[in-house]
């Protein structure tokens, strides 16, 4: 079987529960990963036949895409940022959006490497609050590596994947496991203080369950994705109380938010006495990321 033949079986068979293009996305993807080819490598070598050993790969994983579950986790990985992340069903697969979220803190922070304090001039300090994979806080640090990197997550299963990641990448990144929503942060922080503060909390409300594709909610962690509460801004208000005491004169916020509620975050984090709150759209114009500065 040529690989021209197996992109077009593959292809036909997942569109039993995905669109064409997403389908055909998908089949390129699993020819490449199982036949270890680029994507252009894979386009010029249309006539190239499979081995048996790249055959029953490909037919394993036909059978876990069949049943929904997210490609990235059946191969154990993702790209993000320009590097490759571990992921388990214990994170959530990282998204090209949070990429766009990265690019703008990146703008922010380049050209002001380090933060001025009562002791003179000070490396940036940065927290991830629910880092997940590790891939905001290990693509931060990778490009800004004189910053003091910290990442937090309730998950101990996902802060061993972060772990791995910070290790894989070659990017050190100081990880402490607590819950947002309690006091434990504030304890094993003891009193540090930080340049930026980035989140990416839960923010997708129950009610918007049904409308989500099965490989999403059948696979990724709840946890990481929905608020169990009446309030969807539950995090965020969280959050933003927590950076009020963490942040430096100066400091910064960033959010990536669901864009229902876009403004409602803005009038929050405005409310809590920050400067400067902007709301941005991602590539799909989507209000989807916010930035604000503390006074």
């Amino acid at each position: 079987m040529t690989l021209a033949t197996a992109e077009r079986l593959l292809t036909d068979r997942l569109l039993q529960i995905y669109d064409p293009v997403e389908a055909a996305s998908l089949a390129q993807y699993a020819l490449e990963h199982v036949c270890s080819l680029s994507r252009p490598q894979l386009l010029i070598n249309r006539d190239r036949p499979l081995s048996l050993m790249e055959e029953t790969s490909l037919a394993q994983m036909e059978d876990g895409l069949l049943t929904g579950k997210p490609i990235q986790y059946i191969i154990g990985e993702a790209p993000f940022y320009g590097l490759t992340f571990k992921v388990t069903p214990a994170v959530l697969i990282p998204r090209p959006e949070t990429e766009e979220l990265v690019d703008w803190i990146r703008a922010e922070l380049s050209a002001n490497r380090y933060q001025l304090s009562a002791a003179g001039y000070q490396p940036l300090t940065l927290l991830d609050i629910g880092t997940g994979s590790g891939c905001i806080a290990i693509s931060l640090k990778k490009h800004l590596p004189h910053a003091d990197v910290w990442a937090n997550d309730i998950s101990f299963d996902a802060l061993e994947v972060a772990l791995y990641n910070s290790v894989k990448n070659k990017a050190e990144v100081r990880f402490l496991q607590g819950d947002m929503l309690s006091e434990e942060i504030d304890r094993k922080i003891a009193g540090r203080q930080f340049s930026m503060i980035v989140s990416n909390p839960p923010y997708i409300a129950e009610a918007e369950k049904d409308s989500m594709h099965r490989n999403v909610l059948d696979f990724e962690p709840h946890t990481a994705l929905f608020v169990d509460d009446p309030d969807p801004l539950l995090f965020y208000r969280r959050i933003t109380a927590l950076a009020v005491r963490l942040l430096v004169p100066g400091g910064l916020l960033f959010f990536e938010i669901n864009e229902a509620y876009g403004e409602q975050v803005v009038q929050l984090i405005s409310n809590a006495g920050f400067a400067s709150v902007q709301l941005k759209k991602d590539m799909m114009g989507r209000a989807r990321m916010v930035r604000a500065a503390k006074l």
